[in-house]
């Protein structure tokens, strides 16, 4: 952190912004390789992490990289938090770097966006540290994607409001410390004009973290029930405005799907890489599986589909530093790179043949991870309807 701090691309060149990005690659991979890694399958069979990671990645100045100085953070910009993700998710460590961005990309901007002096204050410096673990609870028992079909609501009683109700798949539900809930607070009206978020700490009287849930892919990630029952806070926990809650999901879910394209399309890398690796040593019919041709053929389809969604990503990214990427661009982004990463994990899985389907191979992992991509941040189908809605326009 020491030296990435000291590089920190203010008024500099181009080269020496990339020199920066590189040096800092280079220590998250270091970490990556030396620090995650070697426990990362200990991790995936306890189906969760110790919470003792989330204070080394804070020592390690791998959390919230892009929160301003002012609030604990090291002030980068979005292309560090980038590198992070990237490097987590080539080094097929999903269950891990997406509660970091979890917590990082989405949780933090929340607060930093949206919060209120004294929140910020509060609670980012804790989550730079790793003091303080976030989570965001949007989604229902029985909503799924549809926001506006909430059933969770906060009443108000005199200055503070009272919240009720129940949150399922809440990554990070089991070692948070804080969690941003999306309550309805006007039941009169549509969910879009009456729905608030309000931050709630985990040690107040009627929070209950349920089960950590059982998941196909993604194990070492703790994946959470929340119930709230009775659970009062001040009228200062509101996050933003009141009623105002869904404009401020809208304003803040271009950056969460960008995120995981980036995410999706450095997996894609990194089990091409391992493939590569293992057609190489691998032989069939007395040769390598490299000089088959359609091992040839299914790794040209690959790696092309790969760079081109790399292509997009890269200038969502650009986009999205200029605050120039709009809602569809990001559900492009999105929905391209989440399908791909399935079918490069597929097809990877397929050279590797039987031994793909062992978990001793870390391909076996890349493909059950890849797998719910397609479905948090908004399903693909719901990517296609915010798509079609700007084509029709």
């Amino acid at each position: 952190l020491g030296v990435f701090a000291s590089r920190r691309p203010r008024h500099r060149g181009r080269t020496e912004v990339s020199e920066a990005l590189e040096l800092f690659r280079e220590n998250v991979r270091r970490f990556v390789t030396q620090q995650v890694q070697p426990h990362y399958e200990q991790w995936e069979r306890d189906e969760i992490v110790p919470r003792e990671i989330w204070h080394r990645l804070g020592e390690q100045g791998l959390l919230c990289v892009d929160i301003p100085e002012a609030y604990g953070g090291p002030g980068a910009d979005f292309r560090f938090s980038m590198v992070i993700l990237e490097e987590f998710s080539r080094g097929n460590c999903g269950g891990l770097g997406g509660p970091m961005a979890v917590h990082s990309d989405i949780v933090a901007h929340y607060l930093l966006n949206n919060g209120s002096e004294a929140q910020k204050q509060q609670y980012l410096p804790r989550m730079v540290s790793g003091e303080c673990v976030g989570a965001v609870a949007m989604t229902e028992p029985g909503a799924g994607s549809d926001l506006q079909g909430l059933r969770t609501t906060a009443r108000r009683e005199g200055g503070d409001y009272v919240i009720n109700g129940s949150k399922t798949f809440i990554t990070n539900g089991q070692h948070c410390d804080m969690v941003i809930v999306v309550a309805r607070t006007n039941t009169e009206v549509p969910g879009s004009r009456g729905t608030s978020l309000f931050i709630v700490d985990c040690d107040t009287p009627g929070f209950q973290r349920g089960r950590n849930l059982e998941k196909i892919g993604l194990h070492a990630s703790d994946t959470s029930e929340l119930f709230f029952e009775d659970v009062r806070v001040p009228g200062s926990a509101i996050l933003g405005e009141l009623d105002k809650g869904f404009a401020v999901l809208m304003e803040e879910l271009p950056r969460e799907r960008l995120v995981l394209a980036v995410g999706a399309v450095a997996a894609a890398e990194g089990v091409l890489a391992e493939t590569v690796d293992y057609v190489k040593e691998r032989k069939a019919f007395g040769a390598p599986l490299a000089q088959l041709q359609n091992t040839r053929f299914k790794l040209a389809e690959v790696a092309t589909a790969i760079r081109v969604n790399r292509a997009f990503v890269e200038e969502c990214k650009q986009l999205f530093t200029a605050g120039r990427l709009d809602p569809a661009t990001a559900s492009m982004a999105k929905i391209s790179s989440t399908e791909m990463q399935g079918q490069v994990a597929d097809a990877c899985l397929q050279l590797f043949g039987g031994y793909g389907y062992m978990r001793e191979y870390g391909v076996s992992r890349a493909y059950v991870d890849a797998r719910v991509q397609r479905i948090y941040g908004g399903t693909s189908e719901i990517m296609k309807e915010l798509i079609s809605r700007s084509v029709l326009a």
